[in-house]
């Protein structure tokens, strides 16, 4: 994909013009650190004694696969991707994917505040009977990556983020990228339970929350578009 020069020249952007119709949007950057600092809080404050434990019978049918690793990985990466890209050369849409992630994002920690969960599926990984270098980057995973605070799945949400993000681009909207970013969400909702980082109740816990938030934020524009 040929990278254009970005609609806005940011190299203008100083602290005194920030505020300015200009730039003001770069301000909904601020949203990762926001989300980084509460989601710590929670993990910090809830007490352990409080956690309700996500499971059902569909869970246990569901193998532990570490190949899954890639898409839940590729999670990360594609926010940050997705911010700065439509940052870079579309700013409505730029404001819709911020403004839908801090949207579900609030309506998820609700959840977690009220109804504390936890999930207690990942297997023991010196007991699967292999060991590679994904089993190893999964252990690592478990290590920095909590197991709670896990329903609705903050995962599965920010999947759909990046695919609503992506059609709200006309530059995506064509058949090949469509089914790309269909299958991406998808992958990237299935590598939860496959890395047993979720039940499968936590995604579709996360289905609500997806629904209200492409509801709020990128309904109206489509509504205004079709009756202007």
């Amino acid at each position: 994909m040929k990278l254009r020069p970005p609609v806005i020249d940011y190299r203008r952007l100083r602290p005194g013009n920030l505020l300015s119709p200009e730039f003001r949007h770069v301000l909904l950057l601020l949203y990762w650190l926001a989300y980084l600092l509460s989601f710590i809080l929670l993990e910090r404050l809830l007490p352990a004694a409080t956690y309700n434990t996500v499971w059902c019978k569909l869970d246990d049918l569901i193998p532990f696969c570490e190949w899954f690793i890639f898409p839940y990985m590729s999670w990360h990466v594609s926010l940050l991707w997705m911010s700065l890209y439509t940052l870079a050369y579309d700013i409505p849409a730029f404001k819709r994917f911020m403004w839908y992630l801090i949207l579900t994002t609030v309506l998820a920690e609700i959840v977690y505040v009220v109804w504390p969960s936890q999930q207690l599926l990942r297997p023991d990984l010196a007991a699967l009977g292999r060991s590679n270098l994904l089993t190893k980057l999964c252990g690592i995973i478990y290590t920095v990556d909590t197991n709670t605070n896990v329903c609705p799945s903050l995962h599965c949400i920010g999947g759909f983020a990046i695919l609503f993000a992506a059609l709200d681009m006309p530059r995506f909207r064509t058949k090949g990228w469509t089914v790309f970013f269909v299958i991406f969400a998808l992958l990237i909702c299935a590598s939860t339970v496959f890395m047993k980082q979720h039940s499968i109740v936590d995604f579709f816990a996360a289905i609500p929350v997806i629904l209200i938030g492409w509801l709020a934020i990128y309904l109206p524009p489509m509504i205004g578009h079709r009756t202007a």
